[in-house]
């Protein structure tokens, strides 16, 4: 099986996908703010399944990596998101 991928989108797309990333980020990154302060923080949260802030920090720097993975090869490319 392959560790590597290439996958070609339209600018559109990417930008979408990259929207999506962020979001997912944003979420765990809020998660592990609830769960070290019990606030919640905002009106409108949903806490992800998790119950380890180091654990939900973990995965929104995951997402914050993918994310620049891909700003990176877009960069290479000569493109800009």
């Amino acid at each position: 099986m392959k560790d590597t991928f290439q996958i070609i989108l339209k600018r559109r797309d990417l930008g979408q996908l990259l929207d999506g990333l962020r979001i997912r980020a944003e979420a765990w990154e809020k998660t592990a703010d609830y769960l070290e302060s019990g606030i919640s923080p905002d009106d409108y949260f949903i806490c992800e399944e998790c119950s380890d802030p180091h654990e939900a920090r973990c995965i929104a720097r995951h997402y914050e990596t993918i994310i620049g993975a891909i700003k990176d090869q877009v960069k290479k490319q000569g493109g800009r998101m």
